[in-house]
């Protein structure tokens, strides 16, 4: 039962982690400032697991609050990293907000880590750090570009970092990049799910709340990119799957040949466009919506989607959901809130 410090466990992509680390044996912590999740998320990761899972309200940029939660807990195996802004376009009008959040927050991390002898970390990243790929599918050694957002420099500035401590010899934190492509989907209980604050960021969001009468349309940005359809292409991978790499990461990091860095893609290796995916969530639920075509959003990349090889080799990692799977369970989830919001 290793203890395992969820950092943003509240969030999307971190509740779900959590949820699929405790079915693995281990005993998840979380840490979460609440800026972009609701506490009503920890009711229903106790209706999923029949027990509360220990929870702190600390921001990672806050060292002395950090090292709290290490000393309080003691014997803490490992971290998986999720605590980060994430929403391209807000990074565009703000990006020192991202910079001081995502970079500040991975390097107090680290230091705490390294004051407390945890090892291990799994960092979330992304297939930003890819900025516009030459090539298609992305390999993990498809060159890094210049990112088209600083959401995106800051996964790139956050690997570097990553890199420089395994390259140093001095630190003894090892660590495993995880480069997302796009999560979507929810869990299947339909208690825990994508919340977005606001006006979802994300297209899937987008297309459950606009099913549900909650938005007026969706816009498409842009359908003259160099893709079949004209829309933005991308690698749509459902969160549960997602979760269970978070898992095999860890489990990689506990053997003793672990090495001091690595990277691996987690996507299912297709692309999915704009469109199909519209599509796909009318087949998938019935459910018809109104949507029209805007102009291109700064910050977009035309076209990008994993080679999941080394995933599947080196990791044991493989996706088994369908994008089917990933919007019907969307559609579960933003029925479940409304219906929780109308009682």
């Amino acid at each position: 039962m290793s203890k395992i410090l969820v950092t943003g466990g509240a969030g999307y992509i971190g509740s779900h982690t959590v949820v699929e680390l405790a079915q693995a044996g281990y005993t998840p912590i979380i840490v979460d400032n609440f800026s972009n999740s609701e506490e009503r998320v920890l009711e229903g990761l106790a209706q999923i697991l029949g027990k509360e899972v220990p929870c702190y309200r600390v921001d990672c940029t806050d060292a002395v609050a950090l090292q709290e939660v290490f000393s309080k807990e003691g014997d803490i195996a490992g971290v998986i990293h999720f605590a980060a802004y994430k929403a391209v376009g807000e990074s565009v009008k703000e990006p020192l907000k991202y910079y001081h959040n995502n970079v500040t927050g991975l390097i107090t991390l680290l230091q705490v880590m390294e004051a407390n002898k945890v090892t291990q970390l799994v960092f979330s990243s992304s297939c930003t750090v890819y900025g516009i790929p030459e090539k298609l599918p992305v390999t993990e050694q498809t060159p890094t570009q210049k990112a088209n957002s600083p959401y995106g420099n800051t996964k790139k500035i956050d690997e570097e970092i990553l890199q420089d401590v395994a390259n140093s010899g001095s630190y003894a934190v090892k660590s495993i990049a995880l480069r997302y492509f796009n999560p979507v989907g929810a869990h299947e209980s339909a208690l825990i799910g994508e919340l977005p604050l606001g006006i979802p960021s994300n297209l899937v969001p987008f297309i459950t709340q606009t099913a549900a009468g909650i938005r007026e349309s969706l816009t498409v940005f842009g359908t003259d990119y160099d893709t079949p359809d004209g829309s933005n292409i991308r690698d749509y991978v459902h969160v549960v799957d997602l979760a269970k790499a978070h898992v095999a990461a860890i489990k990689r990091l506990e053997k003793p040949d672990a090495l001091p860095y690595e990277v691996f893609n987690i996507g299912t290796g297709k692309g999915s466009s704009v469109l199909e995916v519209i599509k796909a969530f009318e087949n998938a639920t019935g459910q018809k919506f109104n949507y029209k075509i805007g102009p291109r959003r700064v910050g977009d990349v035309p076209a990008i989607y994993a080679d999941v090889t080394k995933a599947t080799e080196e990791l044991g990692f493989k996706t088994s959901l369908s994008l089917e799977d990933s919007l019907g369970s969307s559609w579960a989830w933003q029925q479940q809130m409304m219906t929780n919001t109308s009682k």
